[in-house]
């Protein structure tokens, strides 16, 4: 799976679970999903949750950074090194 897929699916998931009730917003890759008010620290567990059940990729606690899950496009790069067995 590439990267820009894995970020589509991740996207799709964004839209479908937090963003349904705001048809209008654009989020872009680099956005931060947090300082958009996106998602609050519920919605980050909701987030790893969809990464392991999706993906099978479950962050260690010293990887729940904002560099790794802050945006769609970290979300995406940090999955496609988990998948490929590299540390993030």
């Amino acid at each position: 799976m590439t990267e820009r897929e894995i970020l589509e699916r991740t996207r799709k998931f964004i839209n479908d679970s937090f963003l349904y009730m705001r048809p209008g917003f654009v989020l872009g890759d680099n956005d931060k999903l947090m300082e958009k008010g996106v998602v609050d620290s519920m919605g980050v567990m909701e987030v790893m949750e969809f990464l392991e059940s999706e993906f099978g990729v479950t962050p260690a606690d010293d990887e729940i950074t904002e560099a790794n899950l802050g945006t769609l496009a970290s979300i995406a790069r940090f999955v496609a090194l988990k998948k490929n067995g590299a540390s993030a």
